[in-house]
């Protein structure tokens, strides 16, 4: 088909070349004519009629467009066939298909991060106010816990007595203490984790 489609816009071009040779020799002549007739010698050659083209050039020229035309259709036709297995591949794969589903991705991973991050951070809080002593009134004495959602943390206790006051921290490692906890640093500790006031 390649071969058949070159064939004939070979030839379509050498008879468009000959065309053109004859239509120069011929205003060349003229302008012979003219020069000898002591008119202006550079009159402009006659115009090409219709009428006049060769038919079997005209249909020959038509017949290698619409081939070309045609190959090109086939071409293009074939890419695009390519392009939408693909998008169907994409889509069946649950690949976003706009901008908004993909900026709205963007949105829920960026908010899985924050989430990690506030796992991870001391928000869980609760006090116990106590009193330490049985001579000393008004609760002054207090354990505080302070964990993340997994557990992890610290308590810390103030001990208030007459004459002067003292404040312990201890780790908190997934719900426990490597060491041993009061029951009031307990009563916050189990406090914060569930949430529930004291």
């Amino acid at each position: 088909m390649h071969r058949v489609v070159q064939e004939v816009v070979t030839r379509a071009f050498s008879r468009a070349r000959l065309g053109r040779e004859e239509t120069h020799q011929r205003a060349r002549r003229r302008g012979r004519a003219c020069a000898a007739g002591g008119r202006d010698a550079t009159a402009y050659p006659e115009r090409v009629d219709a009428a006049r083209l060769d038919p079997e050039l005209v249909a020959w020229t038509a017949t290698a467009v619409a081939l070309l035309a045609l190959l090109v259709t086939a071409v293009v036709w074939r890419r695009l066939r390519v392009v939408d297995r693909r998008l169907a591949q994409l889509v069946e794969a649950g690949a976003p298909t706009t901008p908004e589903r993909a900026r709205i991705e963007a949105l829920e991973g960026e908010l899985a991060g924050v989430r990690g991050d506030l796992a991870q951070a001391l928000r869980h809080v609760a006090v116990v106010r106590y009193d330490a002593f049985g001579d000393m009134g008004g609760r002054m004495s207090f354990s505080a816990a302070v964990v993340d959602d997994t557990g992890d943390g610290m308590v810390i206790s103030s001990i208030h007595a007459r004459g002067e006051s003292r404040t312990y921290a201890k780790g908190i490692v997934g719900g426990d203490s490597e060491i041993v906890l009061t029951p009031e640093e307990r009563q916050a500790l189990d406090a914060a984790r569930t949430g529930q006031d004291t």
